[in-house]
């Protein structure tokens, strides 16, 4: 016990420390509470499967290219390959 401290003051410290446990628990109660309800209204029904996917996708597209468009391709790779 600090002698430089009254009795009285020390029984305060006590039970402001007590008082502001219990006020911190109970707001965490609170906000538990509120949190799991705001939860549970919010939550969407789901499926209980994904539906059947339409087939394979898009079919993907070829062009050739000429020969100069082929050399100017080689070209840009190049440039890029230096960086």
């Amino acid at each position: 016990m600090p002698v430089h401290l009254s009795t009285i003051q020390l029984a305060a410290a006590a039970i402001l420390t007590v008082a502001g446990v219990v006020w911190a628990i109970g707001v965490l109660r609170l906000l538990r509470r509120y949190r799991a309800q705001a939860m549970r209204e919010l939550a969407a029904p789901r499926l209980p499967f994904l539906p059947a996917q339409p087939g394979t996708g898009p079919l993907r597209e070829a062009v050739e290219l000429t020969p100069a468009e082929q050399d100017a391709f080689a070209g840009l790779i190049r440039q890029l390959g230096h960086r």
